[in-house]
């Protein structure tokens, strides 16, 4: 259990340093949904084990070992999730929990089995890419749609991996996934509705289910 929420740490850590570096502790107590005593508590005990600098009120950043271990648990969860759906049946709004548990306990000879089984995949089933095993990872563009204008193109490239089970059916249920070509028709104020169209039928998203959706590069439509 104690590996378990270290891996758990140095994995949000890593998330979280794609948009703040270096992290602070109340924002990754804010992940974790802990108190930000527990947060400095872990950070410290992080540090002293060589997984990550800590400055007081400056924020914590991965070291390289702290950084390996974070994409050695992202490649096993995202290889976790495309066996689940691919293999098991398991709808893409179940695959993350389940992914959640197995990540900490399977050995690098199973992912290795997933990964040969599964063609050696770059992306888990939302999109997100997959860490390869020399922690190596296909770097895509992701510009979240409401930040799209009208006339807009773009392809969907992820939805965020931690959007919850009910939203990625709604999502499914419009055909908003990854790989999807989609065009901005209207943006509503005030973070209102987003109206897109997929090969030509209009879709209407709400506000905060469009902010989890991310798309590649843009053009604006002739």
């Amino acid at each position: 259990m104690v590996q378990q929420s270290i891996e758990d740490y140095l994995k949000a850590i890593y998330l979280l340093a794609l948009s703040e570096s270096p992290v602070r502790t109340t924002t990754l107590a804010n992940e974790r949904e802990v108190k930000p005593a527990s947060v400095t508590n872990m950070v410290q005990k992080l540090a002293g084990q060589g997984l990550v600098q800590y400055r007081k009120h400056q924020g914590v950043t991965l070291t390289p070992n702290g950084e390996k271990i974070a994409l050695r648990v992202l490649r096993y969860h995202g290889l976790l999730e495309l066996f689940l759906m691919q293999e098991l049946d398991y709808g893409w709004d179940e695959v993350h929990q389940e992914a959640e548990q197995l990540e900490h306990v399977i050995s690098k000879q199973f992912a290795e089995r997933l990964n040969e089984l599964l063609g050696s995949p770059e992306f888990d089933p939302h999109g997100e890419p997959i860490p390869q095993a020399d922690g190596s990872l296909t770097v895509v563009e992701a510009v979240p749609l409401i930040d799209l204008s009208p006339g807009t193109e773009a392809t969907i490239t992820r939805i965020n991996d931690d959007t919850d089970g009910e939203l990625l059916i709604y999502l499914e249920e419009l055909g908003l996934l990854p790989g999807v070509t989609i065009k901005v028709c209207a943006t509503a104020p005030f973070e209102g509705p987003i109206t897109v169209s997929i090969d030509g039928a209009e879709k209407v998203v709400g506000y905060r289910a469009a902010g989890e959706i991310m798309t590649n590069s843009v053009e604006e439509a002739i």
